[in-house]
Formats: C-alpha cells, sequence, structure tokens
C-alpha cells in the first residue's frame, strides 16, 4: 500500500464511466496518447468528501474500442454505479519522464502566454485535443492585454518556446486573432 500522496503532487489521467456488467467492472477513459499505458501507472487515486483514496486494478482489457477494468475497492455492480465521473489521478513522480520538448498538459495549464510583441495575452486555462492538433485555452487576467480569451493552436509555428522556469509560453500570435 502506498502512502497517500498530497493532492498538489497528483496529475489526472482519466476517468470512470459506466458499469460494465454485474461484477463490479467499469468503463475506463484514458486521457493518454497511448490509452492502455494509463494502466502502467499505478497507483491510482481518487479524490473524495473524506480524502484521497487508493483505486487498485486488479484486471482490466479492451473492450471493443473502450477500456474496461476492475476494482479490489468495487465488490459490485451496486458500488460501480456510484463511480460514474470519478476522475482517476497518479502522482506525477510515477509517469515517465519526456524529452525536453515535449510536456505534460498539467504543467502547462496556468503559465502566461507572451506573443512576439511581448504582449501578455493571459494565462493557459485549459489544453485540449481536435482533430487536426492540440488547442490552449488562453483566459484573460487583470494584468493581460485585453479581456479577450484566446484559443490558440499548440504545433512549433505557433509555440516558439516554453519556459518552465519562468512559467511563460512564447507565441506567434498577434494579440488582434
Amino acid at each position: 500500500m502506498s502512502t497517500t500522496p498530497n493532492a498538489d503532487t497528483l496529475m489526472k489521467v482519466g476517468q470512470l464511466k459506466k458499469p460494465y456488467g454485474i461484477k463490479g467492472w467499469l468503463w475506463v477513459f484514458s486521457d493518454t496518447d497511448e490509452r492502455e499505458a494509463i494502466f502502467d501507472w499505478q497507483p491510482w487515486w481518487i479524490k473524495t468528501a473524506t480524502g484521497i483514496r487508493p483505486l487498485t486494478v486488479t484486471n482490466w482489457r479492451s473492450q471493443g474500442s473502450g477500456l474496461v477494468a476492475q476494482f479490489e475497492q468495487v465488490p459490485d455492480r451496486n458500488v460501480a454505479e456510484t463511480m460514474h465521473g470519478v476522475a482517476i489521478w497518479v502522482a506525477k513522480e510515477s509517469l515517465p519522464e519526456l524529452p525536453d520538448d515535449e510536456y505534460y498538459w498539467s504543467d502547462l495549464v496556468g503559465l502566461q502566454v507572451i506573443n512576439e510583441e511581448q504582449a501578455y495575452l493571459g494565462d493557459i486555462a485549459e489544453m485540449f485535443e481536435t482533430g487536426a492538433h492540440d488547442i490552449m485555452r488562453v483566459a484573460p487576467t487583470d494584468d493581460s492585454l485585453d479581456s479577450e480569451e484566446r484559443l490558440i493552436p499548440w504545433h512549433k509555428q505557433t509555440v516558439l518556446s516554453v519556459d518552465m522556469a519562468s512559467k511563460t509560453v512564447h507565441v506567434a500570435w498577434q494579440s488582434d486573432y
């Protein structure tokens, strides 16, 4: 049994969905690029009203185009019904290190976005995927250039540099876009 981690050291990697069958199995939605990789990152944690609790995978498999899993803490379908929508968290230290030019989305949220004219456009509020490429949702702050929310594509022509030390992302994005 792992020591309960601090909530600040956790990263969301997926979500539990509807129950599957009568033995407590649940559909698992993975936020990872390679969806099965979510099962390599153990232990899983869930946040409840009483604190952070472990969620132990006892069995899993691909089912059609999705993933299903069985858990030590979910003995039957009745308990599984209460788990729909619960986020799956892992400790950041259990994740693999990334190459220098790759980032976990959770590490990008909150970074300041600055364009080539040194205008502060706002902070990254969210990262999400579209069919074409990933998108940064940049939310305005009291100190940003204006009160406009921006959706900026995350690709090499737009993102010029990321400086994790200064918590900034430099982008080729005009302030009037």
